[in-house]
C-alpha cells in the first residue's frame, strides 16, 4: 500500500497544478482570450491562433522553451529551436518572401505618390523611439521597440535580433503581432477622428494599367536601389522582392505557389508559436514588458494618425482626388490595413472602393519599415 501511495503521490505532484504560479494562470487566461478573439471574431486568426497557443503551451509546460544548456539531458525544448530561427532572422525573412509572392505591387507602381503616404506612417516609429528613450531604455532597445509602430512583426523580430536585444524580443514580437491582429479595432476611431464625412466619401479615379515589364522591373530596381543605400535591409527587402519576382515573372509558378502557400503557412506556424512561447509569466509579467506594450500602442496610433494627416494634406493639394483614409494603410500590416481603409470608406459610401488604392501605401509601408530598420542598423554600425 505504501508503494501505491507513493506512486500516486508522485504522479499527483508531477501535474502542472503544483508547478505553476499565479502569473502562469493569468497568462493562460490571456491566451484563451486571444484564442477567442481569433476564432470567434476573426481577428487575423492565422497570426493570433498560433501565438495564443504558444502562449498557452509555455505557461502550462515552461520547459517547452528551455535552452539545451539549462536542460538536465542537454536537449532543448521544441519551441526553443523554433525561436532560434527567429533570432537568426530566418523566419522573418521567409515571411517577407511569402508576403512578396502573395502581394500585387501594381497599385504602388501605378500611383508612386503612395510612397509618401507609406513614409508618413513611419512617423510612429520615431515617436516611439524617443518615447522609449524617455522611459529609460537604451538607444538600441528603443530602436528595437520603435519598429512596433510599423505594425510589422517580422521586421520587429529582425531588428531586435540584429541589435542584440534578444532579452526583449519576445515582448516586442508579441506586441507587434497583437497590434497587427487588432488593426480593425485600433485604426477606425483614429481614421474617423481625423477625417470628415465628406472626405471619407471621396471616390478615387481608376488606377492606370501597369505593364508586365513594369511589374518585373520593380522588384529588381527596388532591390538594387535600397540594397546599395542600406545593405543591411537586403535580408528583408531582398526576400520581399524575390517573392514578388516569383509572382510577376510568370516563369516560376511552382516557386510562387510554394512561397505564398505551403512554405508561408509552415513558417507562420513556427514563428507564431515560438513568439507566443516567449510569454512565460516570468519573462512577460514585468514593468519593461508593460512599457513595451504601451509604447507599441502609442507608436501604432501615431503611425496611423500621421498617415491619415498626410492623406488630408495630399487631398488638399490634389483638390480632392485622394481619399485621406488610404493614408492609414501606410503601416505595414498587409493587407489588413488596406482592408480597414476599404471598410471605413464603404461605411461612409457603400459604393466607394478604396482597397486597391490603399494597397499602394500598404506595400510602401512594408518597404518603409524595412528601410527604417536598416537606418537604425546603419546608425548603430550593425551589419
Amino acid at each position: 500500500m505504501e508503494y501505491i501511495g507513493n506512486t500516486l503521490n508522485n504522479l499527483f505532484h508531477q501535474t502542472a497544478f503544483f508547478n505553476l504560479t499565479v502569473g502562469n494562470y493569468f497568462m493562460i487566461v490571456i491566451a484563451c482570450v486571444f484564442l477567442y478573439l481569433a476564432i470567434r471574431h476573426g481577428f487575423e486568426p492565422l497570426l493570433l491562433t498560433p501565438i495564443a497557443f504558444g502562449m498557452l503551451l509555455v505557461n502550462i509546460y515552461p520547459d517547452i522553451m528551455i535552452a539545451p544548456e539549462a536542460s538536465a539531458n542537454g536537449v532543448g525544448g521544441l519551441l526553443h529551436y523554433f525561436y532560434i530561427l527567429d533570432e537568426w532572422a530566418i523566419l522573418p525573412s521567409l515571411i517577407f518572401m511569402g508576403v512578396g509572392a502573395m502581394t500585387d505591387f501594381g497599385p504602388l507602381i501605378a500611383n508612386p505618390k503612395s510612397f509618401l503616404l507609406g513614409a508618413a506612417a513611419q512617423f510612429g516609429i520615431f515617436a516611439a523611439y524617443f518615447g522609449a528613450i524617455g522611459m529609460g531604455f537604451n538607444d538600441m532597445a528603443a530602436a528595437a521597440i520603435s519598429i512596433i509602430g510599423g505594425a510589422d512583426g517580422p521586421t520587429s523580430i529582425f531588428l531586435a535580433s540584429k541589435l542584440g536585444q534578444t532579452a526583449i524580443m519576445g515582448p516586442i514580437a508579441v506586441a507587434a503581432y497583437s497590434y497587427m491582429s487588432l488593426v480593425p479595432i485600433i485604426q477606425p476611431p483614429i481614421m474617423k477622428l481625423l477625417t470628415t464625412e465628406k472626405t471619407r466619401k471621396i471616390k478615387m479615379g481608376q488606377l492606370r494599367p501597369v505593364s508586365k515589364l513594369e511589374k518585373i522591373l520593380f522588384p529588381v530596381v527596388v532591390t538594387i536601389v535600397v540594397g546599395l543605400l542600406l545593405p543591411t535591409t537586403v535580408p528583408l527587402v531582398g526576400m520581399l522582392m524575390l517573392g514578388n519576382l516569383f509572382r510577376e515573372s510568370g516563369v516560376v509558378r511552382q516557386l510562387q505557389e510554394t512561397a505564398s502557400n505551403a512554405l508561408m503557412y509552415i513558417v507562420v506556424i513556427m514563428l507564431g508559436t515560438s513568439v507566443g512561447a516567449t510569454t512565460s509569466a516570468e519573462a512577460f509579467l514585468n514593468w519593461d514588458t508593460l512599457k513595451i506594450v504601451l509604447l507599441g500602442l502609442i507608436a501604432f496610433m501615431f503611425g496611423t494618425a500621421a498617415g491619415v494627416v498626410f492623406g488630408n494634406i495630399m487631398c488638399k493639394f490634389t483638390k480632392g482626388k485622394i481619399n485621406p483614409l488610404i493614408g492609414s494603410a501606410g503601416v505595414s500590416a498587409v493587407p489588413m490595413a488596406a482592408r480597414v481603409s476599404q471598410k471605413v470608406g464603404a461605411e461612409a459610401d457603400p459604393t466607394n472602393f478604396l482597397l486597391m488604392h490603399a494597397m499602394g501605401p500598404n506595400v510602401a509601408g512594408v518597404i518603409g519599415t524595412a528601410v527604417a530598420a536598416g537606418t537604425f542598423m546603419a546608425i548603430f554600425g550593425v551589419f
